[in-house]
């Protein structure tokens, strides 16, 4: 197995294991994802699929060096650690699901203190090095705006379980930081 398997392989498995130990417990809000992680799901294996057949019968080049390839493998590694901080960095508040856990608190600090879903970004970042790693402006594409739009759709139900629980601390949380790009957006 060389390198840029190891990583791609490395990426899929850390997601699995945030999807399968993550989610919301017994005693949590389970109704509020609105199906948003399946959605996620089914755009992101369909996405894959899809940029990685159209990187094969189709040449569109990025770029012709082939250190392309290894820069976006660093952007999937850089995008994984961002969102492994979120997580540990957010605890037991955590879940793969949209829900409010029992005593559920407003996370401020850390990467939340810029960023309102830092996870969201490392993921984000993940994807976008994968279709840099493919070379190809169509399978770029293809891989990360569906997976953005998923994401922008599932942050927008978020944002609003988390404004009807927190109310104005989170409204003024909101206005102190941005969603997922610092400083930008």
């Amino acid at each position: 197995m060389n390198i840029i398997n190891f990583i791609y392989l490395l990426w899929i498995i850390s997601e699995i294991i945030l999807n399968r130990f993550l989610r919301s417990g017994k005693s949590d809000k389970k109704t509020l994802d609105k199906n948003t992680l399946l959605l996620l799901w089914i755009t992101i294996l369909i996405s894959i699929a899809i940029g990685v057949f159209v990187s094969k019968i189709i040449r569109f080049p990025i770029n012709t060096n082939i250190g392309l390839e290894f820069i976006g493998l660093a952007i999937i590694v850089l995008g994984m650690l961002i969102r492994f901080i979120a997580v540990k960095q957010l605890g037991r508040f955590f879940t793969v699901d949209v829900t409010i856990r029992e005593d559920h608190q407003l996370f401020q600090t850390g990467l939340y203190k810029f960023l309102r879903h830092p996870s969201y970004t490392g993921s984000l970042l993940s994807f976008l090095g994968f279709g840099l790693s493919l070379n190809n402006w169509i399978s770029l594409l293809l891989v990360f705006l569906p997976t953005l739009l998923a994401m922008i759709h599932r942050i927008n139900i978020e944002e609003k379980v988390l404004s009807e629980q927190f109310g104005k601390q989170y409204l003024d949380y909101i206005s102190k930081t941005k969603r997922l790009i610092p400083f930008l957006y």
